[in-house]
């Protein structure tokens, strides 16, 4: 977690549980960071305006004033439930860990009647896919942001593992299999590989220039893809 989302994931903490405080401690701990840096970060958000405040004593901390936080969406029930259907799809691929993270800065800014009624209802919906023991590693979504040449350790439908630099172009969903849409140094070539089948992935220093993505490039033999988005639309 960078900084950017590391102050934010604070402030949606604090007003989760305010007025109670929480410590430097706890906050540390659950950020992976030093007490240092959280009371770093608290001093940083102080002198931007958001109204933390310390409570000494051993049960002490830090509080937030939950009157002075982001004001709710304007999300209906249904675009609560919808944003929490598609985020849900994406438990497997690359970005799952973006879409928790984005999952809970919904739930943190949705007025309270609204999110109840949502979650009693997201409970009658479940997603079917398949029991794999592997999911797309996530640093294939940075790399793809990035475009930085990643190093790839790939186990073939066949079984047959080999490892390659690919240049990282694109992503196609289908179901619970996300492919990584890449140009392999290894086959000069045009190639799909889905992630579960990625055991590892490590980014390299080297960015080259990004190559471009034609749909008539894909090859794809079934189904309609899609762009997400706005203005999404059929290929």
């Amino acid at each position: 977690m960078n900084r950017t989302d590391r102050l934010y994931a604070l402030v949606e903490e604090l007003r989760a549980v305010a007025p109670r405080p929480r410590s430097a401690r706890w906050l540390a701990e659950k950020f992976a960071v030093s007490s240092r840096t959280i009371e770093r970060d608290l001093s940083a958000l102080q002198q931007s305006g958001v109204p933390i405040w310390a409570e000494p004593g051993r049960t002490g901390g830090y509080c937030l004033d939950p009157a002075h936080t982001l004001a709710p969406l304007g999300f209906t029930v249904d675009e609560a439930l919808a944003v929490m259907i598609a985020l849900g799809t994406l438990v497997t691929s690359p970005f799952r860990d973006a879409a928790r993270s984005a999952l809970r800065k919904v739930v943190a800014v949705t007025d309270d009647r609204s999110l109840a009624e949502t979650a009693e209802l997201a409970t009658r919906i479940h997603l079917l896919g398949q029991d794999r023991p592997q999911e797309a590693p996530p640093v294939l979504a940075r790399a793809l942001r990035t475009g930085h040449v990643i190093q790839i350790a790939y186990i073939a439908s066949d079984g047959t593992a080999t490892q390659r630099d690919v240049e990282p172009m694109g992503f196609v969903g289908k179901g619970s299999d996300w492919y990584l849409i890449g140009w392999c140094r290894l086959r000069s070539g045009l190639r799909a590989f889905r992630g579960d089948r990625i055991t590892e992935a490590t980014q390299l220093d080297e960015r080259p220039p990004r190559r471009p993505l034609r749909v008539e490039d894909l090859g794809i033999m079934h189904g309609i893809l899609r762009m997400v988005g706005p203005g999404e639309t059929s290929l």
